[in-house]
């Protein structure tokens, strides 16, 4: 049996740098009140959300993730040319193939880059740096690009008095490179599929199909309704509030560090609710600087935590070199959380 040459690479990872992307168009609670029957005062006493982004025509999933990534290049001082590879995490590239990982690589100038998209829903960010963390250290790759991108408002069903309010456009991008000491924790992540109902896409694209056209919804003047994102509410948070703060504790086991160590925590920006009642079950230090841009940005699903972390660097909330715990949960069920050093 021939012997096969084991690949090496850098012996740890880092975040080099970080950008983001939020569409142009600010949609206040007051727009989404047109077609539901709530008020300003319950959307955000429900969610803590005030406002969110929403893509126009031209602020596609591609166009958002380059605009982010150029930024997040340019952070991490480095060449487009230098990337190794691009994996970009979303739910809402409607081209089942190719990849839109592919044209984001070429459109940004990569050396044809590996590319490729994952779906892990609100985790996906998660799922992406613990994949590009792998190549590096296994010297697949000395950069790679994840990009969490999402145009939800394409999902949104804005009948939905429980969903309706909940969702935001954007992109979020991070370069991972080489580091010579420990900068990405170990990522405590996994899945509990027999949960997968609780967050759903209400019809399967395979409904489509002409056989099965009378079996689609409608809406009040019988046209057909698109595909859109539903939940069942206080299952989400239970699970969201309860499981995801184990499995946030993991993450800090894992990376050998305590509450009292971090400086940042930047949890997926799902309902502000559940983020405070995370910061209290963790029983965070009041010097910790929690991302709540939940606010002003809605829930972006794969792209919430780089929109999150790009914010706080941005604004000084957060500083170069600050330790953070991150923690991504949504749609599968599925998770994925560690422990980085902010760039």
């Amino acid at each position: 049996m021939a012997k096969i040459k084991p690949s090496q690479g850098a012996p740890y990872a880092r975040i080099m740098g970080v950008g983001g992307y939020r569409p142009t168009r600010v949609v206040p609670n007051e727009v989404i009140l047109e077609t539901i029957d709530s008020s300003d005062e319950w959307i955000r006493s429900r969610s803590g959300i005030a406002s969110r982004h929403w893509a126009s025509p031209e602020e596609t999933v591609a166009m958002m993730s380059i605009e982010a990534s150029g930024k997040a290049i340019a952070d991490a001082g480095i060449a487009a040319e230098q990337i190794g590879a691009v994996v970009v995490s979303t739910v809402s590239h409607f081209k089942q193939t190719p990849a839109i990982a592919t044209e984001i690589a070429d459109k940004l100038g990569t050396a044809k880059a590996a590319a490729f998209d994952i779906s892990a829903g609100c985790a996906g960010f998660g799922y992406g740096l613990t994949l590009a963390k792998g190549m590096i250290v296994e010297g697949s790759a000395e950069y790679v690009l994840v990009i969490g991108v999402e145009r939800l408002s394409d999902l949104t069903d804005l009948s939905d008095r429980s969903t309706a309010f909940l969702f935001g456009d954007g992109a979020g991008a991070v370069v991972v490179g080489p580091a010579q000491e420990p900068r990405i924790g170990p990522t405590v992540w996994g899945s509990e599929g027999d949960k997968a109902e609780t967050i759903k896409q209400t019809v399967s694209w395979d409904r489509f199909h002409i056989g099965d056209v009378n079996e689609l919804p409608l809406d009040s003047e019988g046209h057909i309704k698109f595909p859109a994102i539903t939940q069942e509410g206080q299952a989400v948070f239970r699970w969201a509030v309860f499981e995801m703060a184990k499995v946030a504790q993991q993450a800090l086991d894992a990376a050998g560090i305590t509450a009292d160590d971090l400086d940042v925590f930047i949890p997926h920006q799902a309902n502000m609710r559940i983020i405070d009642s995370m910061v209290k079950t963790l029983k965070l230090p009041e010097h910790v600087t929690v991302a709540r841009d939940v606010e002003t940005t809605g829930n972006t699903s794969a792209a919430s935590i780089p929109l999150a972390m790009e914010r706080l660097l941005a604004t000084g909330q957060a500083k170069s070199g600050d330790t953070a715990l991150v923690i991504g949960f949504g749609a599968g069920l599925v998770y994925a959380a560690t422990v980085v050093t902010l760039p």
